[in-house]
C-alpha cells in the first residue's frame, strides 16, 4: 500500500498540496486525474524523491521497485529487443554472472534464480511488448538510434512496462501512442500484477484499464473506488451534497443572527443571544466545493458549400519517392464526420495533408470546390507558435485592422483571460498552447477541420468540451485521435489506411479494438473487415439499400419502435444506476466489492445505450428514406 500523510507542497511560491492525505491499495492500477496544473506531475516527482517534501510523508513498502517512463529516449546501436530485455536489471546481472560463473554451487543458485522469474520467456514477452505499442519483428532488430523521438519513446515505454516494477508511474503514456497502441495498452494495465499509478485524460482507459482514481483538486487528494464514470458520479453527488449542506447552514446562520440581533439589547434575552453569538463562532462554515467550469471551444459555422467539397479518382500521394498512397477514390462532403483508422506510419498524416492541400496528387484526378476554406491542426503546429509572442499577438497577426479590444474579445471566446492574452507562448502549458492553435485554426469558419491528434494536452474537461463544439460545428471533420472516446462521440464513418491504400472501414470501434487485439496479440490475424472504395461514397450513402427498398414502411416502423423502446430501457437502467451511486456518496454504506461493480455495470449501460441509439438513428434514416 501506497500512504499519503498530511503532504504539503508549494511551486515556485504556489501551493500545490496543503495537507493532502490519500491510501492507494496494493496491486491497483489507479488513474490521477485533475485539471491541468493541479501537480500531478509534481506528485509523482515527490513520490520518486526528486522534490523535498514541504511537509508531510509518503510511504512505499521498502525494496519496492519504481519505474517510470525515462525523460530521454534510448538512442543508442542497441537493438529494440536488446534495449527493452536490459530493462531487466536482476535478469541482466544473473545473465552476465551466468557467462563466467565456475562454481558449481554459484551456477545452480544462479540458474534457479533465472528460473523462478522466468528468464527463459524474456525474450518471447519483450517481443510480445514491442509488437503491442507497433513494432514488428524487423523492427525490433533495428538499433534504437534509427528511431524518431516518438518512436523511441514508445521503446522506452516498452523498457518499463517489461521491467514490471512494484509501482509504475505513467505520466500521459497515450500522448506518443496512436489509437493502436492506446488500445493495447489500455489492455495491457488492466491486467497489469503490481501497483500502478498512471495520469491520464483518456476518458476509455480510466474507464476500462484502472480499479480507482486518485483525484487532484484545491490542494487535497481523494480516493475513489471503480473508473471514471463511477467517480464522476460520485464526485457529482459529493458536490451536490455539500451545496446542499452549505446552504442548509447558511440559512441556520441568518435565523441565529437575526435572533442575536433582535434580543442583544432585551436584558430579558441577552443571555439567550449570548449563547447563540457563541454557537455562530464555533460553526464551522462549510466551503462549497465547486470547479471552475471550463472554458468551451466556438467554432463558427460556414456558409454551405455545393458538393462535394474534394473528390479524388483514382489518386497517389507521396513525396520525393515511390507513392505513400494510391488507388484513392474518395469525396468529401459538408456533413462528413470521418475517422482515420491505422498504425502509425501508414499514411493517415500524408492523406490529411493531400486533403489540406499541402500535397499534391502524383497520379489521378482531383477537383475541390473553389471557395473551399480548410482549418488544419497538427501537433507538431505546437512548435510552429512563435515563441516569443503572446496569444494577442498571434491574434494580431491574423487580423491586423482590428482593435486590440476585438482582439481581446476573441481571446475571452476562446478561453484565455487578461492573465494569460498577454503571457509568451514559451510560458503557456500544453493545452493552453494546444486552445490557441485550434483557435487559430477556426477564425475564418472553415468548411473543413482537418484535426490531428487535437487532444493531447487537454484535459477531460477540456475534452468533452471539443466534443460538444464539433458536434455543433457545421463544416466537415477529418479526424486523427488516439482518443478512443473523442473518436466515438465525433466521427460517423471510418476510413482505414493500411497497406498503402484507403479503405471505407464497416465496422464501429468495438469491432476495431478486437480485431486490434487479436491482431498484436497473435501475429498473422486477417485482414479488419472493410469495404472496397467507391468514387462516390456520398451517392451511396444517400441511397436506399436493396433490403430496406424491399421492406415495407410498416415493418421498418415497427424496428424504429423497438429500438426507441431499447433505448428507452436502457436509459432507465443508467437512471437507477447513478441513483444508487448517488446513495453511496451520500452513506458510504456500499462494500468496495460492490461499488467497483457498480462502475462496471454503469459503463456496460452507456456503452450498450450509445449502440441502441446509433441503431434508432439509424432506423429512423432508413425509414425517412423509403416514406
Amino acid at each position: 500500500m501506497i500512504t499519503v500523510r498530511n503532504l504539503t507542497f508549494a511551486m515556485e511560491g504556489k501551493p500545490l498540496f496543503e495537507g493532502a492525505s490519500a491510501s492507494i491499495p496494493p496491486r491497483t492500477t489507479v488513474g490521477v486525474v485533475g485539471r491541468n496544473g493541479c501537480g500531478k506531475t509534481t506528485l509523482f516527482r515527490l513520490i520518486r524523491g526528486e522534490l523535498a517534501l514541504d511537509g508531510g510523508d509518503i510511504d512505499i513498502p521498502r525494496q519496492a521497485r519504481v519505474g517510470g517512463v525515462a525523460q530521454e529516449a534510448p538512442a543508442s546501436s542497441d537493438t529494440l529487443l536488446e534495449t527493452v530485455l536490459a530493462a531487466d536489471l536482476e535478469r541482466a546481472s544473473l545473465m552476465t554472472r551466468a557467462e563466467t560463473a565456475t562454481d558449481p554451487m554459484d551456477i545452480a543458485e544462479i540458474q534457479t534464480r533465472l528460473a523462478d522469474i522466468e528468464a527463459h520467456s524474456a525474450e518471447a514477452r519483450a517481443a510480445s511488448i514491442l509488437q503491442g505499442l507497433g513494432f514488428d519483428t524487423e523492427a525490433q532488430n533495428r538499433a534504437c538510434s534509427e528511431f524518431s523521438g516518438g518512436w523511441r519513446m514508445r521503446v522506452a515505454l516498452a523498457a518499463v512496462l517489461f521491467s514490471a516494477p512494484d509501482l509504475l508511474l505513467l505520466d500521459e503514456p497515450t500522448n506518443y501512442l496512436d489509437l493502436e497502441g492506446t488500445i493495447w495498452l489500455e489492455n495491457f494495465l488492466a491486467r497489469y500484477p503490481h501497483t500502478c499509478l498512471i495520469i491520464s485524460h483518456d476518458r476509455d482507459l480510466l474507464n476500462r484499464a484502472v480499479k480507482g482514481i486518485l483525484h487532484l483538486a484545491d490542494g487535497t487528494l481523494t480516493y475513489y473506488k471503480g473508473g471514471y464514470d463511477a467517480f464522476e458520479a460520485m464526485r457529482a453527488a459529493r458536490l451536490e451534497q455539500q451545496v446542499a449542506a452549505k446552504r442548509k447552514q447558511d440559512a441556520q446562520r441568518e435565523h441565529i443572527q437575526k435572533f442575536v440581533d433582535r434580543f442583544r439589547a432585551q436584558a430579558t434575552k441577552a443571555r439567550q443571544a449570548q449563547s447563540r453569538l457563541k454557537m455562530l463562532e464555533r460553526m464551522k462554515p462549510i466551503a462549497a466545493l465547486s470547479e471552475d467550469a471550463v472554458a468551451g471551444f466556438q467554432f463558427k459555422t460556414p456558409e454551405e458549400l455545393p458538393p462535394p467539397l474534394i473528390a479524388v479518382n483514382e489518386g497517389a500521394v507521396g513525396y520525393d519517392g515511390p507513392p505513400i498512397l494510391s488507388k484513392l477514390n474518395f469525396r468529401l462532403d459538408q456533413d462528413d464526420r470521418i475517422a482515420l483508422l491505422g498504425a502509425n506510419g501508414q499514411g493517415k498524416s500524408t492523406l490529411s495533408k493531400l486533403i489540406a492541400d499541402r500535397l499534391d496528387l502524383m497520379e489521378g484526378t482531383g477537383t475541390r470546390s473553389r471557395k473551399l476554406r480548410i482549418g488544419y491542426f497538427a501537433q507538431h503546429q505546437l512548435d510552429e507558435l512563435r515563441e516569443d509572442e503572446t496569444p494577442l499577438q498571434h491574434i494580431a497577426h491574423r487580423f491586423p485592422d482590428e482593435t486590440p479590444s476585438k482582439h481581446r474579445a476573441r481571446l475571452g471566446a476562446a478561453g484565455f483571460g487578461v492573465d494569460v492574452a498577454d503571457v509568451e507562448a514559451r510560458r503557456l502549458s500544453g493545452g493552453q498552447r494546444a486552445r490557441l492553435l485550434l483557435m487559430l485554426a477556426t477564425l475564418d469558419a472553415p468548411h473543413l477541420l482537418i484535426l490531428d491528434e487535437p487532444t493531447n494536452h487537454l484535459d477531460i474537461e477540456s475534452r468533452e468540451a471539443l466534443i460538444h463544439a464539433l458536434n455543433d460545428y457545421g463544416g466537415a471533420v477529418i479526424l486523427v485521435s488516439h482518443d478512443a472516446h473523442l473518436v466515438e462521440m465525433v466521427a460517423d464513418r471510418f476510413w482505414l489506411v493500411h497497406g498503402g491504400r484507403v479503405k471505407p472501414y464497416d465496422g464501429d470501434m468495438a469491432d476495431y479494438k478486437r480485431f486490434l487485439l487479436s491482431q498484436r496479440g497473435a501475429p498473422g490475424a486477417p485482414e479488419p473487415k472493410a469495404a472496397k472504395p467507391k468514387p462516390e461514397t456520398k451517392v451511396e450513402k444517400k441511397t436506399a439499400p436493396a433490403q430496406t427498398q424491399r421492406r415495407s414502411p410498416a415493418n421498418l416502423k415497427a424496428d424504429a419502435e423497438k429500438c426507441e423502446a431499447r433505448v428507452v430501457a436502457l436509459q432507465k437502467m443508467l437512471d437507477r444506476i447513478d441513483e444508487r451511486l448517488n446513495e453511496v456518496a451520500l452513506s458510504n454504506t456500499i462494500s468496495p466489492a460492490e461499488l467497483e461493480k457498480l462502475g462496471i455495470k454503469r459503463a456496460e449501460i452507456v456503452e450498450g445505450y450509445e449502440r441502441a441509439e446509433e441503431m434508432w438513428m439509424k432506423a429512423l434514416e432508413q425509414l425517412d428514406t423509403v416514406g
